[in-house]
C-alpha cells in the first residue's frame, strides 16, 4: 500500500501560552529581541547575529528543509561541510533509501556508501530548501481589517496581499517566498526561500542500525538507535539552485556548514535545536483536547491499526512487497503510535484539567469588563458546542476517508475518471477533450501500477470495508453500501456482500489489473467505466459525500473563528507573557539543555545511552533488534577510537529538554559555540500530548548522538571520503 493521505484536513486549534527558557518554538528573527538573553544564561556563547543574518552568513544558512516533490516539507537536514554534504534522519531518509532499494540491491537492509561523487544516487521526489530571509508583514496584511469586517471578507483580504507579498518577493529573483499566518491569523510572516532540487544519497547505514528498535522502541527511553543517513545537495555550474538532476550539476557551496564536536556532552549543557516543526496546537482549547482524546485520535488509530496488521503479514512474507510498502508502513506505525499515545497521555495525565483552570480565569477577566464581555464573552462556549458537533462528524469522515476511499491503493486513482466518464457519454462530440484526458491518463497509469501488489491491496481492502461497517452505525453509513454494495451484490449477510464486491473488483477492475487499465487507454468507452466496480465505487461515495462533508466544514468554520478570538483574548489577558506562534513548518529555534528525567515513582532515566545497550537488547528472533555481525564486533572488541567518552564506552543517545515537534526530525541539536553535538529524531513516550501542552518536568527530546554517527562513518564503515569533508572539534 502507498502512504495513506488524509483526505480531511484538521484544523489548527490553539490554546494557552507558558515561557519559560526551554519552552517554545520561535522565530529566528525575533531571537534578538526575545530570546536571547535566556540562552546566554543557559550557555549559548554564539551571538544573535550569528545565528540569524540576512546581511551574513550565519547559522541559519546550514538548516535545510526537506520537502517532497510538491514542496511538502516533511524533515529537516543540516549542512555539515563545505560542498554541500547534509545530514538527515535515516527515518527522514526512508523513503528514498526504499525506493532505490530492490532485492538486488537492497539499501535499506544492507546499507549504502557512495565512494566517489559518481557513486552517489539520485533521489527523485525530494528537494530541499534553505530559509533566505524572515520578515514581519502583519500591518501590511491586516490593514484595514476590523472587528466588524466579515469573516468572509476577512479572508478574501488577507489572502490576496498574502499573494502579492510572495509575488513582490519572489520578482526578478529564482527565490520563492510564502507568506505564514501565525496565531491563527493574529500575525504574518513572510518566509524567503532558495530551493535546490538535485538531492543525492551519500551514504546510509543498514536499517538495522537506523532503525534499531523498530517500533517496539519507537517514542521510548532508553534508546539505542543509528537515526542517520546522509545526503548531497547540488546545485547548477554558476552556483544557482536547479529544479532536478543534471550530470552536470556540481556540489552546494554551502554559506555556512556545521562543525562537528566528539568532546562530549554533560547534563545541563546548553543545548538549542533549529529546524522545520510541522504542527502544534498548545493554544488548544480544553474542548478541543477532549474532541481528540474521545473522536479524532481513537478513529484513526482504529483503521491505522487495521491496515497494518493486514499489511505486515504480507511484508513479512514477501521481500518485494516489504521494500514497496516499507516507507508508508513506517510512516503510518508512526503515527498510529503517537495518536493512541497522545490519547493515552490525554486521559492519565491533568493535561486537560490545566486548560480547564487557565480557562476558568480567562472567563472570569472577560466577564469582569463590559467591553471584553461584548467581544470574547461567548469564545468558549461557542468552542464548547462547534466540538461536540464535530466530534461525531469527524470519525465519520476518518473512517470514509482513511477507510474507504485510501483503502485500496488505487480507489482515489477513480476520481481523476470521472471527468472523462461524462465526456465518452457523447464520444462523437468530445474527442478533442476526451484525446487530452487519455493522453494525460495515460502518463500517470504506469505509476499507479509501480510496485503494486493486487492480492495484498485486496487483503487490506476488504479489512477496511468490513471495519467501517463494524465500527459506523447504519443510520450514519455512506449510501455506497446501500446503493450498490449490498444491493449489487446482494448476500446474506452484509461481510458476505463486502466478499462479493471485493472478488468483483480484483477479477473486474481496470483499477487493479494494469493490462486492462491499458486496454481501457487505447479503446475508452463509457461502458466500461460505468460498469467498473472500483469506478462504481467511488461515484457512490461522492454522491453521497455532500451532507458529511457539509457538517464536517460547518462545525470547522465555527472553531476557526473562536480559536483565533480565543487566542487574540489570552494575548490580552497574559500581557507579561511572551507568546511563541504555534509550529507550521516553518523555521523555528528551541533552546535547553541536556537534562535527564523522571517519569514515574521510582524510576530514573539517565540522559545518555551506550553501545552496551545494543547487546543488551539484542534479539536474533527479532527484525527490530538485529545486530549487524560487524556493528557487534566492534562493540565486543571496544573499538571506539576518539568517539569513547571518559566511561570508555561509546555514547550512542541523548536527552534534552527541547521542544520539537514532527517536522523536527533530522533537526541538529547544537551546543553553545554553534557546533553540531547531535541529530533530533523523537519525542518520549510520557509526554505524548506535547503538540497540545508543554511538560518541563515530562517533555524530552531523543537525539542520536554525533559521535555515534561519525564512528559509524569513520570506524564501521571507514567512509574517509566523507570524513575528509567533515570539521571535527575535539575541544569543550
Amino acid at each position: 500500500m502507498k502512504k495513506f493521505i488524509l483526505l480531511f484536513i484538521s484544523a489548527l486549534f490553539s490554546f494557552g501560552a507558558f515561557s519559560k527558557p526551554d519552552e517554545g518554538m520561535w522565530l529566528l528573527n525575533k531571537i534578538a529581541q526575545l530570546n536571547y538573553g535566556d540562552m546566554q544564561k543557559l550557555g549559548c556563547k554564539l551571538s544573535a547575529e550569528e545565528i540569524y543574518s540576512i546581511n551574513n552568513s550565519s547559522l541559519k544558512d546550514a538548516i535545510f528543509q526537506l520537502q517532497n516533490s510538491q514542496g511538502m516539507g516533511f524533515c529537516t537536514g543540516e549542512i555539515v561541510s563545505n560542498k554541500g554534504l547534509l545530514f538527515t534522519n535515516h527515518h527522514c531518509g526512508y523513503e528514498a533509501i526504499t525506493k532505490l532499494s530492490s532485492p538486488e540491491h537492497n539499501y535499506l537492509d544492507d546499507g549504502f556508501w557512495a565512494k566517489s561523487y559518481d557513486d552517489e544516487l539520485s533521489v527523485k521526489d525530494m528537494r530541499v530548501s534553505r530559509v533566505v530571509r524572515i520578515e514581519d508583514v502583519t500591518d501590511r496584511v491586516l490593514e484595514g481589517i476590523t472587528d466588524e469586517t466579515s469573516e468572509s471578507e476577512r479572508e478574501k483580504m488577507v489572502n490576496k496581499v498574502r499573494k502579492e507579498i510572495a509575488e513582490e518577493a519572489k520578482k526578478d529573483t529564482h527565490y520563492e517566498a510564502s507568506v505564514s499566518e501565525m496565531y491563527q491569523g493574529g500575525e504574518y510572516y513572510l518566509f524567503v526561500y532558495e530551493v535546490f532540487g538535485d538531492v543525492r544519497l551519500v551514504g546510509t547505514p543498514p536499517q538495522a542500525i537506523g532503525k534499531f528498535g523498530g517500533d517496539t522502541d519507537n517514542w521510548m527511553w532508553p534508546r539505542h538507535t543509528g537515526d542517520f543517513s546522509v545526503f548531497r545537495v547540488y546545485m547548477s555550474p554558476d552556483g544557482k539552485p536547479t529544479k532536478s538532476y543534471s550530470k552536470d550539476n556540481v556540489p552546494y557551496q554551502a554559506l555556512h556548514h556545521l562543525p562537528i564536536s566528539i568532546a562530549g556532552i554533560e547534563e545541563g549543557d546548553f543545548a538549542m535545536i533549529v529546524g522545520y516543526p510541522g504542527q502544534t496546537e498548545r493554544y488548544l482549547s480544553s474542548y478541543g483536547m477532549i474532541y481528540k482524546r474521545d473522536f479524532f485520535n481513537p478513529s484513526i488509530v482504529t483503521v491505522l491499526e487495521t491496515k497494518l496488521k493486514t499489511l505486515k503479514v504480507d511484508m513479512d512474507a514477501d521481500i518485494n512487497i516489504r521494500l514497496a510498502n516499507a516507507d508508508s508502513y513506517a510512516s503510518n506505525a508512526n503515527g498510529h503510535k503517537l495518536f493512541k499515545g497522545e490519547a493515552l497521555t490525554l486521559k492519565n495525565s491533568d493535561a486537560i484539567q490545566q486548560k480547564e483552570q487557565l480557562e476558568r480565569d480567562f472567563q472570569k477577566w472577560v466577564e469582569s469588563d463590559y467591553a471584553r464581555n461584548k467581544k470574547y464573552g461567548n469564545v468558549l462556549s461557542n468552542l464548547k458546542q462547534s466540538y461536540e458537533a464535530f466530534g461525531p462528524v469527524t470519525v465519520d469522515m476518518i473512517y470514509l476517508s482513511v477507510g474507504l476511499l485510501q483503502g485500496s491503493d488505487n480507489v482515489m486513482s477513480a476520481q481523476a475518471f470521472m471527468n472523462l466518464a461524462n465526456l465518452l457519454k457523447d464520444q462523437k462530440n468530445n474527442k478533442t477533450a476526451i484525446d487530452a484526458i487519455i493522453t494525460n491518463l495515460k502518463s500517470t497509469s504506469n505509476k499507479m501500477f509501480d510496485k503494486y501488489f493486487p492480492d495484498t491491496d485486496r487483503k487490506v481492502f476488504e479489512a477496511t470495508l468490513k471495519l467501517y461497517i463494524e465500527e459506523i452505525p447504519a443510520e450514519r453509513r455512506n449510501a455506497v453500501f446501500t446503493d450498490y454494495i449490498f444491493k449489487k451484490f446482494k448476500a446474506k449477510t452484509e461481510a458476505e456482500s463486502i466478499e462479493k464486491f471485493i472478488q468483483a473488483a480484483y477479477t473486474k477492475s481496470i483499477f487493479t489489473n494494469k493490462e486492462k487499465m491499458d486496454a481501457f487507454l487505447e479503446k475508452p468507452s463509457y461502458k466500461t467505466l460505468n460498469n467498473d466496480p472500483i469506478f462504481s465505487f467511488v461515484t457512490s461515495i461522492f454522491s453521497n459525500l455532500m451532507s458529511t462533508q457539509m457538517s464536517y466544514l460547518g462545525a470547522m468554520d465555527g472553531i476557526d473563528v473562536n480559536e483565533r478570538l480565543f487566542i487574540e483574548g489570552l494575548r490580552e489577558f497574559q500581557p507579561n507573557k511572551t507568546f511563541y506562534p504555534d509550529a507550521n513548518s516553518t523555521l523555528r529555534l528551541t533552546y535547553g539543555t541536556v537534562n535527564s528525567y523522571k517519569p514515574s515513582d521510582g524510576v530514573d532515566y539517565h540522559y545518555v545511552t551506550y553501545s552496551k545497550g545494543i547487546l543488551e537488547k539484542e534479539d536474533p528472533t527479532s527484525d527490530e533488534f538485529t545486530v549487524p555481525v560487524e556493528l557487534k564486533e566492534k562493540i565486543l572488541a571496544k573499538d571506539f577510537g576518539r568517539y569513547a567518552d571518559e566511561t570508555g564506552d561509546l555514547p550512542i543517545c541523548f536527552l534534552s529538554d527541547n521542544d520539537i515537534t514532527g517536522g523536527n526530525s533530522g533537526s541538529p541539536i547544537i551546543n553553545g559555540k554553534g557546533e553540531l553535538i547531535g541529530l533530533a529524531f523523537d519525542g518520549n513516550w510520557e509526554w505524548l500530548c506535547s503538540n497540545l501542552l508543554f511538560s518541563e518536568e515530562l517533555e524530552r527530546t531523543i537525539n542520536v548522538d554525533v559521535r555515534y554517527v561519525v564512528w559509524i562513518i569513520d570506524k564501521l564503515y571507514d567512509c574517509q571520503h566523507i570524513m575528509s569533508e567533515l570539521d571535527i572539534r575535539t575541544n569543550k
